[in-house]
């Protein structure tokens, strides 16, 4: 399901899904109906996710009413954190890195922050974190789990030197 709503350019855990080509990308976002039903499955994986996108310009997120339920579920299944790794580099290949940003900065708030994802910290950090294209927008992400992360002297995913001099 979540692979033809979501291709990518590699090969994923579904041996049967062909890989996208660059030729097939550009063509996607070469068709504007194209790039609407993309945004909508990624609004209708969202909802299953308990979450909502506020804003389809700036990719802004927040709990949907449903939250408290989907969030069980998120926590209690990791398989989910395979397809979000998915869909990040999916909105990455498509164009949209903004939305990238937003989904994995939620993810962060809501594991190092809010406390109410656990089970899904580990991969927003080794995972989600990482399929963001935009090398500042990824640094700017790292800085933020960093400064939430508890305690801070464990946190591996930068190095301390350039983090606490980060701006």
């Amino acid at each position: 399901f979540c692979f033809r709503l979501f291709p990518l350019r590699e090969h994923g855990m579904n041996w049967r899904a062909r890989p996208l080509t660059s030729q097939e990308i550009q063509a996607f976002k070469g068709s504007k109906e194209v790039m609407e039903r993309f945004v909508r499955a990624y609004e209708l994986m969202l909802r299953f996710y308990g979450i909502i996108l506020v804003n389809s310009e700036t990719g802004e997120l927040k709990r949907a009413e449903n939250w408290a339920d989907r969030f069980e579920n998120l926590n209690r299944f990791s398989h989910n954190n395979l397809r979000i790794t998915r869909i990040l580099k999916c909105l990455g290949e498509m164009g949209y890195e903004r939305y990238q940003v937003h989904l994995v900065k939620f993810f962060l708030t809501e594991t190092l922050v809010k406390g109410t994802l656990p089970n899904v910290k580990k991969s927003a950090l080794d995972y989600f974190l990482f399929t963001v294209r935009s090398k500042r927008r990824r640094r700017e992400l790292v800085h933020y789990a960093w400064l939430h992360f508890k305690p801070q002297e464990d946190f591996v995913w930068g190095p301390k030197e350039k983090l606490q001099k980060y701006r």
